[in-house]
């Protein structure tokens, strides 16, 4: 009798286990739901209740923190994913984006420190996963935009965009494109987006890429032509209102259809992927100023 007894108990509270276990993917299910319409105050207010969790749910807790600019929390709950999970190559990935915000936002005496957390966590990232495309890209941009001493430079981004040739060969000619943009062979850059468009010739993000180099050449017919094509692929997209505005704002011309295009991206349902809506309202800011 007590055998049977303890049995059933046990079942029941197997069930349930099982029960909370599930629930508790839903709710992470609905927190990431969240995170891609940009509601991270909600996010946080749903996962964040303090005490132990798993890797998963303090990733969106850390990379909620980080798109409300709360970089500390963010750094804390990064750390305590990667010790739940120790071998996540994406977890190193955005403790680099997080160090590297910090690095932008901090005091000249503490900047350093964080450009070397941010790329030592890169480095960590594609250690782990050496086809992290968003890894990649992220060792790229660092070493191309920060000093040599601590840690960028030239060459080093060039040896960053080999590891894209066999992961994703379009991605790899746009960064070929950034890095002959950094050093001023322009004819080399147009190659390498002529590249990226015939290897992806509908991917939105090179036939902008393509756009935005014309128009900084000042061939502004080819320039339209192109953001046209854009549009066709992509009509609705918020990402090509947004940066067809910028290009307008940044090349001194068609204001007024840049205001126009930046009130509807705010009209628009965002993503996480999109740039924040407070970066559009200061673009605004340059057009009405």
């Amino acid at each position: 009798m007590d055998f049977w007894r303890t049995c059933r108990n046990a079942l029941t509270w197997g069930c349930f286990i099982a029960f909370t276990a599930g629930a508790s993917a839903a709710d992470l299910d609905l927190a990431r739901s969240l995170y891609q319409e940009t509601k991270y105050a909600e996010v946080l207010q749903m996962l964040d209740k303090g005490g132990e969790t798993d890797a998963r749910t303090y990733e969106l807790i850390g990379k909620s923190y980080y798109k409300l600019g709360d970089y500390k929390k963010a750094t804390r709950a990064l750390e305590q994913a990667i010790e739940q999970d120790p071998n996540n190559s994406d977890y190193f990935d955005w403790l680099g984006k997080i160090y590297g915000k910090r690095a932008e936002t901090s005091s000249f005496m503490t900047a350093w420190s964080y450009a070397g957390k941010c790329q030592k966590n890169f480095e960590r990232a594609l250690e782990l996963d050496g086809k992290n495309l968003e890894a990649i890209d992220d060792l790229f941009e660092f070493a191309l935009n920060a000093p040599g001493f601590v840690g960028g430079g030239m060459e080093k981004a060039a040896a960053v965009s080999e590891r894209a040739r066999d992961v994703d060969p379009a991605k790899y000619h746009s960064l070929k494109a950034r890095l002959a943009e950094k050093l001023k062979d322009f004819a080399g850059e147009e190659k390498h987006l002529q590249s990226a468009l015939q290897i992806a010739p509908n991917h939105l993000g090179r036939i902008i890429d393509m756009a935005e180099f014309l128009a900084r050449r000042g061939r502004i017919e080819e320039s339209e032509a192109m953001f046209d094509r854009a549009a066709k692929v992509a009509p609705n997209s918020a990402e090509l209102k947004f940066e067809r505005a910028k290009t307008y704002i940044d090349m001194g011309r068609n204001r007024q259809q840049a205001k126009k295009l930046l009130q509807e991206y705010l009209q628009s349902t965002l993503t996480a992927d999109d740039p924040p809506k407070s970066e559009a309202e200061q673009l605004l800011k340059r057009v009405n100023g």
